[in-house]
């Protein structure tokens, strides 16, 4: 429904077109384990685009899209116990889950076994469809909610709980933190650019593999890269025969599987983060170094929170271009063109009236 009225006042679509303009539309009530956030920033993601534009076939129009939120605590439900008004804190890509299963439990809410509620476009427990944070405001439960450090700057904080928490959780879990390892990063736009800054803070040799010659000079001296090949390059790709422990691919272009776990010593692991439109490759080039193929979303509410103090400790900084509300359509039509250095955050506090 449509409505001129409402307490939230937010950007919508209205149909696959993706074209998103003004709308009002209530948020529920604070509930005793919720929390009320005044969004400050919001980060701009690919899945804005895919779910704008209904590329799956079920978006829910009107859609408010955005879940790399960050805002100040408005007002708190009775249970609250982790968070004060004027806290700076974060929600990411979900804002429930059933609480009782095993992945719930073991604090991975985003594998629940009920399904995860996302933070836009996925029906809520009161029947309701989320709306996400190109909003004047959220109410969301506590326990998806993330404290930002005191001291990291909070629209930066913005692009680590969806970018940042997707290259990390994989890295992590695959002991990609290794330090003297070697690390490959396909593609070099939100997700890569931090799964660089993250391999470098952890102490390993990174290699980025990119399409485009232009992306090489901020990648080795931005961001700190060690090696930088053009991986249509087979002479480049060739050098590289058997040297990385690690490859993290966050490419959603197709890429050539059999060419990549090559690069892999024996043992080495290539995760998937990206959404490339197949996986192909020949059994004998997994099986011959024992090598694995993995595939990983964004992470749990213990390792988000992990994450980003981490990233406090470690002054790991995406690189951002802060655009107002009235530049969103103009931002989403750049990140399916890849013209952004290298995540778009959304300031909502001084643009949204």
């Amino acid at each position: 429904m449509d409505s001129s009225t409402g307490d939230c006042v937010g950007w919508a679509a209205r149909d696959p077109s993706g074209h998103l303009s003004p709308f009002k539309f209530t948020r529920r009530p604070v509930g005793s384990d919720d929390v009320s956030i005044t969004i400050a920033y919001c980060g701009v993601c690919y899945a804005d685009v895919i779910w704008t534009r209904n590329k799956h076939g079920h978006s829910n129009y009107p859609l408010v899209p955005g879940h790399e939120i960050v805002g100040i605590v408005k007002e708190i439900g009775s249970n609250v116990n982790r968070f004060k008004v004027g806290d700076y804190i974060g929600v990411g890509t979900y804002v429930n889950s059933c609480r009782e299963c095993d992945y719930c439990e073991s604090e991975l809410e985003v594998h629940c076994s009920k399904g995860a509620i996302f933070t836009f476009d996925s029906v809520d427990v009161d029947g309701t469809i989320t709306k996400g944070g190109y909003s004047s405001h959220i109410v969301v439960h506590q326990r998806y909610c993330y404290r930002i450090p005191e001291n990291y700057p909070p629209e930066l904080a913005a692009p680590l709980l969806c970018a940042g928490i997707t290259v990390y959780t994989p890295m992590v879990r695959h002991n990609m933190n290794q330090p003297g390892k070697s690390l490959g990063v396909i593609g070099l736009g939100g997700l890569g650019h931090l799964a660089v800054k993250f391999g470098k803070a952890f102490g390993m040799k990174v290699t980025v593999f990119s399409t485009s010659i232009s992306k090489k000079d901020e990648a080795l001296n931005l961001l700190g890269a060690d090696n930088f090949v053009i991986s249509s390059d087979e002479k480049q790709m060739r050098a590289l025969d058997k040297s990385l422990d690690f490859i993290i691919n966050t490419a959603s272009g197709d890429i050539s599987f059999d060419s990549f776990l090559s690069l892999l010593k024996t043992a080495g692991v290539l995760v998937l983060v990206g959404f490339p439109s197949e996986v192909k490759f020949s059994p004998g080039n997994l099986a011959l170094g024992a090598k694995t193929i993995a595939g990983s979303i964004t992470g749990g509410t213990k390792q988000t929170q992990e994450m980003l103090d981490f990233c406090a400790a470690h002054k790991i900084y995406p690189e951002i271009e802060l655009v107002p509300i009235q530049y969103s359509n103009e931002a989403l039509e750049r990140v399916i063109k890849k013209d952004v250095k290298y995540r778009f955050v959304i300031d909502i506090a001084n643009s949204l009236k």
